[in-house]
């Protein structure tokens, strides 16, 4: 990447990116960041698809440009017509190899505005939440989600307590009266607005939703218990402090990679231990 900044003959530069939502603070972060140094005065754009176009807002950096064609998993094909604007295309970045350098060193910071806050009153909620993201809703080599027989037996245990679900998918569906489902009801900034102004705790997977929590760059209480397979991604990988020094983070992590030896007794304890 050093030497594509290095030999670029202007300022404009265009990163498209069709990947993960973690991927915003825990590579494009960093891939901003080294821009910069070497380009100051460069103007950035990212070309993305529409649900990833929020948390690109949260850099608070470039101009963002969303194609309502892509969808995750699909290629694409950049037209000449949109190359011919840019002296500097990023097409296929790679975060994992070309800024490794910011690990244990560079703490991603996402930008959050004050008027964001209002966005979780339409949801009409009251006092505070346990919020859960109970899937990753992302596909690896290894399976990085609890399966519905743990949550279930979680949330039997948490009757008491009322509980917020967060994610795309509706299914499975958790039938417990304690449970407001807001799951495919929230845009990125709806979800994290009501994270922030009214849960107390977050359970979470390895996934998106904890890493744009975790490196939100605002001063307020949250309390985050999260379930992991592999140690060596994520935000543990990136192993930096949260900007917020406001939020408490407890990772519960499996054994040989198998994420449902997580008891579900080791997450209630968790829970009440942070």
């Amino acid at each position: 990447m050093d030497r594509l900044l290095k030999q670029s003959s202007g300022t404009k530069v265009l990163i498209t990116w069709n990947r993960g939502l973690g991927d915003i603070p825990l590579g494009i972060y960093a891939l901003v960041y080294r821009i910069r140094e070497t380009i100051p005065h460069a103007e950035i754009t990212f070309l993305t698809r529409a649900d990833l176009a929020q948390g690109f807002e949260m850099l608070n950096e470039g101009k963002v440009i969303v194609d309502p064609s892509w969808k995750r998993g699909i290629p694409f094909i950049l037209s000449q017509e949109v190359k011919a604007g840019y002296d500097l295309i990023l097409e296929n970045a790679d975060p994992t190899q070309w800024v490794r350098w910011q690990l244990g060193k560079l703490v991603p910071k996402l930008y959050w505005k004050q008027e964001w806050d209002s966005l979780s009153e339409k949801f009409h909620l009251h006092g505070k939440y346990l919020g859960v993201h109970v899937h990753s809703e992302t596909s690896y080599g290894y399976e990085k989600n609890w399966n519905s027989d743990h949550w279930n037996q979680l949330f039997e245990k948490m009757k008491d307590r009322p509980i917020l679900l967060f994610g795309f998918s509706q299914t499975p569906i958790y039938p417990f009266d304690n449970i407001v489902d807001l799951r495919g009801k929230t845009t990125l900034f709806e979800m994290l607005s009501i994270i922030k102004n009214h849960c107390s705790h977050l359970v979470v997977p390895d996934s998106g939703v904890l890493s744009m929590m975790y490196y939100i760059d605002e001063a307020f209480p949250i309390k985050i218990v999260s379930l992991w397979a592999d140690p060596k991604q994520g935000v543990l990988k990136q192993n930096v402090s949260s900007p917020n020094l406001e939020l408490k983070h407890l990772p519960l992590i499996g054994k040989n990679k198998n994420i449902h030896s997580i008891k579900v007794e080791e997450v209630y304890e968790a829970l009440n231990e942070i």
